[in-house]
């Protein structure tokens, strides 16, 4: 049987709602935009904290990864229909668990700061007046000072497809007011007008994009668990209003496309390559030979990408796709006609399965590792092993999707938690499933939302 080690230096990447640098590697033509991502805690950010071992990162992370399932449980996502751009760059930068994305807004451009979410589709930024907001560092945007600024009437198709929206006072052009309500699964909010503004996207090494008509959310009235270093949130979900959607469907066919490296545990060795890459356009077509596709498919809400899987298999050991048919119900069916049944997100860090389909896989592994099983001392993670080697004879394990077998490494599967603790990134979840973004280090993972497919290429992301 094949086996994979584990190196404590190859060993994990987080969310890629990432601290971002979006650097241009390539012209904005036809070829769209490559840039680069830099992880939070990489020492290459300026958020990294050396006073922060590596171990305590991870962990981090994992219950970070918990905290998020909750909000794909019952969010509350409206649907809006799009204008579309060209290809873009951008910066990506996290905070205290949170991700922002620098953009500028309005002309003259004023800069930003949202919180990068791919789990949702409204652009939103505080504006002043404020009637209710959180307390944030950057200045706040005020429209009566851009002259792109115009605020969508309460009669226009945009305002329509909102689900919680109504009509107020009359704008200076004699218009009633779309407003807007937007709430979150954390119970976060935002209350605004619907509006459409110029965005200004870039970096200091490469030309900025200006992207007219982009339909945002000026938040009047907004709260709850947003940090101070942000002023908003930009939505990056699949759903017609995220800014994802606006920025790529367009001539270049709605395709975009990640690389993410392993994040080196230590920065003993500075020549590493701890850059992740994302394109955006044509740039972020994902083919040639070693690449398989998977439909999305089609749910609500459109946010998410919802996938199907049909099994995992451990060496040559299948194990179908099962859950339980209902929550009374005691005994686990399989359900591997269900399309749709599980996300992926690259902003959680584990991958969450379901609990009977879960068990099959750990007795699997707990047979197939010949290694000293042991509990994980935080309590996150549920098949952890001892062992100071990094040799632990990971078995293949492979997810099958609907038309795309996705062979991981042990690089996917299992991380190093301690110096003599090795454990599984995959756990039970009664709520949702999840494929995460440990599970999709060193593939280029791809998306076209117009031929509605996720392709994945094993890939070298440290040489993309």
């Amino acid at each position: 049987m094949a086996t994979f080690a584990i190196s404590a230096s190859n060993m994990i990447h987080f969310p890629l709602a990432l601290l971002a640098y979006f650097t241009l590697l390539t012209l904005a033509n036809s070829h769209g935009f490559t840039a680069d991502l830099i992880h939070r805690d990489s020492p290459l950010s300026p958020w990294y904290n050396s006073s922060v071992s590596h171990y305590d990162r991870l962990h981090n992370a994992f219950r970070r990864s918990v905290t998020r399932a909750n909000h794909f449980v019952k969010p509350i996502i409206t649907s809006l229909s799009s204008s579309s751009s060209a290809n873009i760059q951008s910066r990506i930068i996290s905070s205290a668990g949170e991700y922002l994305m620098n953009v500028s807004i309005g002309t003259p451009p004023v800069e930003v700061l949202g919180i990068a979410d791919t789990g949702s589709d409204l652009i939103w930024t505080q504006c002043k007046p404020c009637k209710q907001c959180f307390n944030q560092n950057p200045p706040l945007f005020d429209p009566k000072k851009s002259s792109t600024y115009r605020s969508i009437p309460c009669q226009s198709n945009s305002c329509n497809y909102l689900e919680e929206a109504s009509c107020s006072t009359q704008d200076n052009e004699g218009h009633e007011t779309c407003d807007y309500s937007y709430r979150y699964g954390d119970r976060s909010f935002t209350r605004g007008t619907l509006a459409v503004e110029t965005f200004t996207v870039g970096s200091t090494s490469g030309r900025p994009v200006s992207l007219p008509k982009i339909l945002f959310g000026c938040g009047h009235q907004n709260g709850g668990t947003f940090d101070e270093s942000g002023s908003g949130l930009i939505g990056l979900g699949g759903g017609h209003l995220s800014l994802v959607s606006q920025l790529t469907k367009s001539t270049n066919g709605g395709k975009f496309s990640y690389c993410l490296v392993p994040l080196a545990s230590n920065s003993k060795n500075p020549n590493n390559n701890l850059a992740s890459k994302i394109s955006f356009g044509s740039a972020g077509i994902v083919s040639g030979a070693g690449a398989v596709s998977t439909p999305i498919v089609a749910k609500q809400p459109d946010t998410f990408y919802y996938l199907t899987l049909e099994a995992i298999s451990v060496g040559e050991k299948w194990l179908a796709y099962k859950t339980k048919s209902s929550p009374n119900c005691t005994d686990d069916v399989t359900v591997s006609a269900n399309e749709g049944n599980i996300i992926i997100d690259s902003g959680t860090t584990l991958t969450l399965l379901p609990p009977g389909f879960y068990e099959d896989l750990e007795s699997a592994l707990e047979v197939a590792i010949n290694a000293e099983r042991v509990s994980d001392p935080k309590g996150i993670l549920s098949l952890c092993f001892r062992s100071e080697s990094d040799d632990i004879g990971v078995p293949v394990i492979t997810a099958h999707f609907k038309g795309a077998d996705v062979k991981l490494q042990a690089v996917n599967t299992f991380a190093r938690i301690e110096d003599d603790l090795v454990c599984l990134t995959m756990i039970p979840s009664n709520d949702v499933a999840i494929f995460g973004n440990l599970a999709q280090i060193n593939f280029l993972v791809g998306y076209d939302l117009e031929e509605r497919t996720v392709s994945f290429k094993p890939t070298d992301c440290t040489e993309h």
